[in-house]
């Protein structure tokens, strides 16, 4: 008798994390390895929030609290979606988690019923369709090309949408390809959504506020009111505050969904930390202007990293608008063979040769429901980059 539940053999560990590990455990060992695999900022999280967090272990903020967080945060939640989004929240409308993937988590689970579809844009985040599969429900991906701006098309979106589907998911700015959406853009879409009152919608808005050259995301509540009673707003303090291990997560949403989701909650991790709540309170509520410096800084890694690889042979990169990573494909290098003879038969072939003979580890784009491409993330130091954009480009010029 195997000892795992049936509903483990559906899924697989984050790709994105075991090639993280897998890197770890080479410069552990002593070899020149240079990691773009993992969506982390190399940024540390800025002092105002660092002493937020020592003030309140001082205080003596170390006890449990309500399962769904602090009330503090959660109105600076609200406070903090009504600025930057124009989101009208109230905090009896908002969960805290541990980490926007146990918002995601908490979601559908707590909504998903067997068969239940869910429609997601791909390339996707690797976690969504493994989510949904664990919870009983069906992925539904719907392939968004490199020559529409790896974008959902409104169109694509109706075809997809069946009485089955219980929710669409809609990352924006996008992980793995940085693709994001304007108010404009999300217009069609929303209206796509009106026609259909059984869908739910979930939009993933971590990245918001990493966007580049004057973009501004939109997102689905504040494009169509309409839309608010069926639709999760997640976001988290991970990417723009340098704050991913903290682990702090928010889904704003109506009220029966945050109490299914605070139920679930309760018989799981019940609240998140209470020193990291401290800390994202200062986080939403405090001086902004380190957030500012970053996205400067990942703006000009962003313009060097997709400039060198596009000098790579065989590897065309797009610009994207936001979040830190480029996707950029691979596909006229593939069928070829390594200078350390390895054949390229695939993108996961590409990226393992490339971090064996060069050490640049990168994600391979079937990890992303999309292959013929890789993931890279610029978040690294600019010498660090400039590196591995040569390393890559001799990798590809080795090619034959």
């Amino acid at each position: 008798m195997s000892l795992t539940a049936e509903r483990l053999d559906r899924i697989q560990p984050s790709l994105t994390i075991a090639i993280s590990t897998v890197a770890r455990k080479m410069i552990a060992d002593g070899k020149n390895v240079i990691s773009l695999s993992q969506g982390e900022p190399d940024f540390d999280t800025p002092r105002n929030i660092k002493d937020a967090a020592i003030r309140a272990i001082e205080a003596g903020q170390t006890k449990y609290t309500d399962v769904s967080g602090t009330p503090a945060l959660r109105k600076a939640t609200a406070e903090k979606l009504r600025r930057d989004s124009g989101l009208d929240y109230k905090p009896e409308e908002i969960i805290i988690s541990t980490g926007a993937k146990q918002v995601l988590f908490n979601a559908m689970l707590g909504t998903i019923g067997a068969g239940d579809e869910v429609i997601i844009p791909s390339p996707c985040w690797v976690t969504y369709p493994d989510i949904v599969t664990l919870a009983d429900g069906k992925p539904v991906l719907v392939p968004c090309p490199q020559n529409n701006g790896f974008k959902l098309r409104a169109e694509d979106l109706e075809a997809a949408i069946t009485p089955r589907t219980k929710w669409f998911m809609l990352n924006n700015p996008c992980n793995p390809t940085g693709a994001a959406y304007t108010a404009e853009e999300l217009r069609p879409i929303c209206d796509v959504l009106l026609r259909h009152p059984h869908v739910w919608v979930l939009t993933d808005d971590i990245y918001d506020g990493l966007v580049y050259n004057g973009f501004k995301a939109g997102t689905i509540v504040a494009v169509e009111p309409r839309l608010r009673d069926r639709t999760l707003t997640v976001h988290g303090v991970s990417k723009s505050y340098a704050m991913t291990g903290w682990r702090i997560g928010i889904g704003a949403g109506p009220v029966p969904l945050i109490k299914a989701m605070d139920k679930l909650q309760s018989q799981s991790t019940s609240n998140p930390s209470s020193i990291a709540m401290a800390a994202a309170v200062e986080a939403f509520s405090g001086p902004q202007d380190t957030v500012e410096a970053m996205r400067k800084v990942f703006e000009e890694r962003r313009d060097l990293v997709v400039g060198m690889l596009n000098k790579a042979k065989g590897i065309h990169c797009s610009t994207p608008d936001g979040a830190f990573y480029v996707y950029p494909s691979v596909q006229s290098c593939l069928g070829k063979t390594s200078a350390g003879g390895k054949l390229i038969k695939d993108d996961e072939a590409f990226a393992l040769a490339l971090l064996d003979e060069e050490g640049v580890a990168t994600v391979h784009g079937a990890a992303f429901c999309y292959p013929g491409y890789i993931r890279i993330s610029y978040a690294n130091s600019n010498a660090e980059l400039i590196e591995a954009m040569t390393r890559i480009q001799r990798f590809c010029e080795g090619l034959h």
